[in-house]
């Protein structure tokens, strides 16, 4: 080593000859432990030049934890051997699957075994049944008790099943026409229970009553639905589904429908008299049948997409469904984009019959000439953080002029029979902001929507006319622990002058508002005739909130004369329970605008006050989750002057009624 040094010391500017260098060095005593813990004897002389462990400080022991020279292991302790009796055994050899390359060592002897898949590796530490006792050796449970909420029975919803999506399909059991791998099979089937007693103002009939004592306008107003929808659904997805949408996607949802309603009065349920006051009707309607498919490998590593969806399916223009809420037949270009933060939407609709009674889609009829354009755009947190934002524009075009429509009880639908009864087309294009989120502490919703076209009969002019129409609407609510404090407000336009050129009352597509309490609210649930001012047209239509005078929501045209609709309400949700919340909710409504109510009754003034709606309703999910879910509500209408006014009884009670009992069944 000494004549190395000496090389290299003038390189090093070192002025000492290099053995003087290593002679300066003394040896420092180091005393060594062993795994035993007990002090070493000093190492033998010459232990540091070899670089023997355990000599004096040199390189290796001079390096930072973690490393070493390449070559030198420190001793390792002594191994450790476990014994632990009661551990889980291993699953059986049919969870794991064996494979044979052709390549290695061991030839034909070598394997390839691997645990199952992340989608089996749970549901094969489930203990079998016995195939002598037919019964399961529970003991498993004793010493993991929480493995039991996993291993359920086929029954359950939780169960991990094939028919859910839950495993993908094997190879050798999937149709030819679906290649590659990571294709799953989600099949669905829901009950929907509906009983529902209710109140509302029921015309005596024109030719013949049920009462031959009637005299006055309108007759008895208590009436019963009795309605159950089935609804089977069956989906063939291909992709990984828990980290990104899938590539492709076939989808086809049947709901077959059975309906009973009891009413007081003829010609109610039927246009003919002579069929009664009964009625039992059922129908199968296809309400999804679509296609969906990813146009390209996903750009981010947050799996931003661009989609297209074609055939029967859902779509919601807005966050609470106030415009255009239905499943229709059409063609939608989707995705998002910059992280999920921008959404957007592209989309026209052809919009497909309903069944009268059911209001399921009926594709044995030929399409309406009704037509949906849509475009929006979505932005979270805008303006602020925690807020979304959406821009819309939606096209509806009709062009229904010249066609007379009735429905299957035999009253007409299109046109109207209001004013000149004479058909229309039109052209209206809904431009609309929406926002939903919150801001701090407080959560809000708001929707306005302006509605702007050309009509080509106006039905009390009998003349083109120009459409101008607004809406607003908003939602403030407040959370304190498990209380929730609401508190909205809607506004929509009513047409001030029904013999001008303009038509101001604003009417939405088709709309099915989650709103003022929704469908628990009287005057969103029931349907109010409006006798004396058209035949077969209401005021409202059901799960409406606008006050549009249309024959039908499923099967009219919207409207633009109308009285407009006004509503402030108060309401509250509280969550008793992880599996119980009961709400309450107070509505005061007003008619806009009464001038075309007038004009129609032929009357001098209308006050503009409908009353005031009151509802209480409770939601029971007893395994928290949407499998099981109970609701139970009521609601009473207490009028005000301008409903008395329209719909005042001799010798009946002022006020109405709704209850709704719904049972809702999912697996």
């Amino acid at each position: 080593m000494q004549p190395a040094l000496a090389l290299l010391a003038p390189l090093l500017g070192m002025g000492q000859p290099a053995d003087q260098l290593v002679r300066a060095e003394q040896p420092l005593p180091v005393v060594a432990e062993t795994a035993a813990g007990e002090a070493a004897s000093a190492p033998p002389e010459g232990a540091a030049d070899a670089g023997l462990p355990g000599g004096p400080i040199d390189a290796d022991s001079a390096l930072i934890d973690g490393r070493r020279r390449p070559g030198w292991n420190r001793r390792l302790p002594d191994r450790a051997d476990q014994d632990n009796p009661g551990a889980v055994n291993a699953p059986p050899p049919e969870a794991f699957y064996d494979k044979y390359d052709g390549e290695g060592p061991l030839g034909n002897l070598a394997l390839d075994v691997g645990v199952p898949d992340r989608w089996r590796i749970v549901s094969s530490l489930c203990p079998q049944k016995d195939k002598a006792t037919g019964r399961k050796d529970r003991s498993l449970y004793t010493l993991f008790p929480r493995l039991e909420h996993v291993c359920h029975s086929a029954l359950d919803p939780f169960h991990h099943s094939l028919l859910k999506g839950d495993r993908p399909l094997a190879r050798g059991k999937r149709p030819g026409f679906l290649k590659g791998d990571d294709w799953f099979l989600i099949a669905g089937a829901v009950s929907d229970t509906i009983v529902e007693p209710r109140s509302f103002p029921i015309p005596v009939g024109n030719q013949t009553t049920s009462d031959p004592g009637q005299i006055d306008v309108f007759g008895r107003s208590n009436s019963l639905v009795l309605a159950q929808t089935f609804i089977a659904s069956v989906s063939l997805l291909k992709g990984m589904t828990a980290f990104k949408p899938p590539t492709v996607e076939y989808r086809i949802a049947i709901a077959g429908n059975i309906n009973h309603v009891q009413v007081p009065e003829r010609r109610v349920l039927f246009v003919e008299p002579s069929k009664g006051t009964r009625r039992t009707d059922g129908f199968v309607g296809v309400q999804e049948a679509f296609i969906d498919y990813h146009l390209g490998r996903f750009d981010t590593k947050r799996y931003d997409f661009v989609s297209v969806r074609a055939g029967i399916q859902p779509m919601q223009s807005d966050f609470r469904g106030f415009l255009f809420n239905d499943n229709q037949l059409g063609i939608r270009l989707f995705g998002n984009r910059d992280n999920n933060r921008f959404q957007f939407n592209l989309a026209a609709f052809w919009r497909l019959e309903k069944d009268t009674n059911s209001g399921l889609n009926d594709i044995t009829q030929s399409p309406r000439d009704d037509f949906v354009l849509m475009a929006n755009l979505y932005r979270q947190d805008f303006p602020v953080v925690g807020l979304t934002s959406q821009i819309s524009a939606t096209w509806n075009i009709n062009r229904e002029r010249g066609q007379v429509a009735v429905d299957k009880n035999g009253f007409p639908v299109r046109p109207a029979l209001l004013g000149d009864l004479r058909s229309r087309s039109y052209d209206v294009i809904y431009l609309g902001y929406a926002a939903d989120g919150h801001i701090g502490r407080l959560n809000l919703t708001a929707q306005v929507y302006g509605a702007l076209g050309n009509d080509s009969n106006n039905f009390l002019t009998s003349a083109p006319s120009r459409i101008r129409a607004f809406m607003a609407a908003a939602e403030l609510s407040y959370d304190i622990d498990w209380t929730r404090i609401r508190l909205s407000g809607l506004w929509a336009s009513g047409d001030d002058d029904p013999y001008d050129r303009v038509e101001g009352g604003f009417d939405a597509i088709f709309e099915n508002p989650q709103f003022a309490g929704a469908d628990t609210s009287y005057w969103v649930r029931q349907t109010i005739p409006f006798a004396g001012g058209g035949r077969a047209v209401s005021v409202n239509g059901r799960n409406g909130i606008l006050n549009s005078l249309r024959s039908s929501k499923e099967q009219g045209q919207s409207n633009f004369t109308n009285p407009g609709t006004m509503l402030l309400g108060l309401g509250t949700d509280f969550d008793l329970t992880p599996t119980l919340r009961v709400s309450t909710n107070v509505n005061h409504l007003w008619f806009e605008n009464t001038k075309v109510l007038q004009v129609l009754r032929n009357e001098g003034s209308i006050p503009r006050e409908i009353g005031w709606d009151a509802s209480v309703s409770a939601i029971w999910r007893p395994n928290a989750s949407q499998n099981l879910v109970f609701r139970l509500s009521g609601a009473m209408l207490e009028p005000g002057a301008g409903f008395d006014d329209l719909f005042a009884q001799q010798g009946n009670a002022r006020r109405f009624y709704s209850v709704l009992a719904n049972a809702t069944l999912a697996f």
